[in-house]
């Protein structure tokens, strides 16, 4: 398999470290969409990253349908979203916040860095998405009581949750306050401190 995205985005690296984690072998192409537009357009015409290329030659574009692919190749006792319901749900939904954090993430991002006239009215709504998800976040992670979200066991929830706050925090600093979220604070960092979170992982790189 080929990955294909840098690892400063939240979205490249909840794949790698899936991939990892599976112990599934993959070569990594560490390509921008801006610099490397070209290259990526070859294999994905929305020229977006994740993109995943498949040993048959078949390709995937999207993060969540990744995830589902790499979870039919796992046995269903290491899948990392439960398969029964209601903790199945209930782990969609947290790994659902999560990324949509990290979309208006990189939603301001854009608008604040790109635009010339940048829109306060959408960038002050985007930092309230972003704030407000936080605050369901830190609460609900305040409710658990295992080292994981869902237990002993790291899972999907676990690994986008990081993964966002690392590249929101990166993108936008001072925008997290962590003194005021101890329980996010604290899953992060126990993530963080992981061998597969310090191995996939880059500093943030602006795109220009």
């Amino acid at each position: 398999m080929i990955l294909i995205g840098q690892y400063d985005s939240s979205f490249v690296r909840r794949i790698g470290i899936v991939l990892r984690l599976y112990q599934i072998p993959f070569e990594h192409r560490p390509w921008s969409t801006f610099g490397d537009a070209e290259k990526i357009k070859a294999f994905n015409p929305l020229i977006r990253v994740p993109t995943l290329v498949l040993d048959d030659g078949g390709v995937l574009v999207d993060s969540f349908s990744i995830i589902d692919h790499l979870d039919s190749m796992a046995p269903e006792e290491r899948r990392m979203f439960p398969v029964d319901e209601p903790a199945r749900r209930q782990a969609l939904r947290i790994a659902g916040l999560a990324t949509g954090l990290a979309d208006k993430g990189v939603a301001l991002f854009y608008e604040t860095r790109f635009h010339e006239n940048v829109s306060e009215t959408w960038a002050a709504r985007c930092r309230a998405q972003i704030l407000g998800t936080l605050d369901v976040l830190e609460q609900d992670r305040g409710r658990q009581t295992g080292p994981c979200w869902f237990g002993d066991r790291i899972g999907h929830a676990d690994i986008a949750v990081a993964c966002a706050l690392r590249h929101v925090s990166d993108s936008h600093p001072g925008l997290i306050a962590f003194d005021r979220l101890p329980a996010l604070a604290a899953h992060c960092e126990r993530l963080e401190a992981m061998p597969v979170f310090q191995e996939i992982q880059q500093p943030f790189i602006p795109p220009s």
